[in-house]
């Protein structure tokens, strides 16, 4: 390690106190919230919540120092990760820009792209969305059927896209539309950046089960963007967006880990308030889901052990075990809570643990099916042959 860097167990100590002494007063209200399925909580404070993360110096933390960030080793941004959703971190507004957009333009992107869009992400105040998936291709994004062409020096998109979190909040879109005209599949699709607060876009929220609408749908009636905001080339938009995908389930995953570690606390508080911790099968449900989080959490550490964006099996297996364990809790939740479980709560652990039930209905869903990911599975990882 860089001799100018903190060992492991100072640096989380820095984090820690970081955090108790800052999120606190008027950014007390955050703890604990925002995350999936509570992401309509406080959508101003956390605005302000991002600006004062990057006056801290936490935004950026795995960047190179040449775009800003503070080139932290690995080990180091597990440590955050981990220390920040210990701390009660709440739902970060700024996630899809800075863990997603921002290393794929300092992979992909010009160095113009690289000067513009990422201060805006590294200071807090400029949001993005991602604009991927259509009511005709989700689990198969090879089917998008938005267009995009060049007309007088911008580029023009007539479409639709589905499931855009928190689009209603954020500044700029990115968007997988297809170039060439009667291209089929993978090809001829083209990566763009797009504003959102601009005539020919319509954003309309998604409401769910859970009374709130973080999702949206986003219409494009030849709505425009300069011709400079295509990262790679027409007909790369493949390749940049598996690219930006492989950024998705990146060091977060610790966080993501740390917060089903509270759900999970909140849960087993409620059994005890309500007696079902009396209950053998209860209690054996519990112990079970402990286990698979300690077991999700080391196979994360493999998979960060072959590098920050490694696609070896352990990768591979990942998204299809965590959103069944975080399914399986949410099913225990209702179980516990029982038919109080069955009214509306205000108050937590209730209104939380409802929260975790309704949502986990989405977890094997969104970001590819349980099917796809058991195709992903047999056919990258176990080699078999495609059926």
């Amino acid at each position: 390690m860089n001799k100018a860097m903190p060992d492991e167990q100072q640096f989380r100590a820095e984090v820690a106190d970081w955090m108790e002494r800052h999120l606190c007063g008027r950014f007390a209200p955050l703890r604990h919230r925002g995350g999936p399925g509570d992401e309509m909580a406080y959508p101003e404070l956390r605005r302000e919540w991002e600006a004062e993360m990057a006056a801290g110096g936490w935004i950026g933390l795995g960047w190179p120092q040449a775009h800003g960030g503070r080139d932290l080793p690995l080990a180091l941004q597990v440590a955050f990760h981990e220390e920040y959703a210990r701390a009660g971190g709440p739902g970060r507004m700024g996630h899809i820009g800075e863990t997603l957009l921002a290393p794929t333009l300092i992979a992909h992107g010009t160095p113009e792209q690289q000067a513009r869009f990422l201060p805006g992400i590294r200071d807090g105040r400029v949001f993005w969305c991602q604009g991927y998936s259509e009511p005709g291709a989700g689990s198969d994004l090879a089917a998008i059927s938005t267009r995009c062409w060049l007309e007088d020096g911008e580029w023009r998109l007539r479409g639709q896209k589905l499931w855009t979190s928190l689009a209603h909040e954020s500044e700029w879109i990115f968007v997988l539309a297809r170039s060439t005209p009667g291209s089929v599949g993978r090809e001829g699709l083209s990566f763009l950046l797009v504003p959102l607060d601009q005539p020919g876009v319509e954003i309309r929220p998604i409401r769910q089960m859970t009374g709130e609408a973080e999702f949206n749908e986003v219409f494009f009636d030849d709505a425009r963007t300069a011709a400079d905001c295509i990262v790679g080339k027409p007909g790369d938009g493949w390749r940049i967006a598996m690219a930006l995908l492989g950024f998705e389930r990146g060091l977060s995953t610790l966080g993501q880990q740390m917060h089903f570690a509270h759900e999970l606390q909140l849960l087993v508080a409620a059994a005890r308030s309500c007696g079902a911790d009396r209950d053998v099968g209860v209690r054996r449900r519990i112990a079970d889901a402990w286990i698979g989080l300690r077991a999700l959490r080391a196979n994360a550490l493999r998979i960060f052990a072959r590098g920050e964006n490694a696609t070896g099996p352990e990768a591979l297996v990942y998204k299809y075990a965590w959103s069944n364990w975080h399914r399986d809790l949410g099913q225990l939740a209702m179980d516990v809570m029982g038919i109080a479980g069955d009214v509306p709560a205000s108050e937590d652990p209730w209104r939380r643990l409802q929260q975790v039930f309704f949502f986990s209905r989405a977890d094997t869903i969104y970001a590819g099916t349980n099917e796809i990911q058991l195709n992903i599975i047999a056919e990258r990882g176990l080699g078999m042959p495609k059926g």
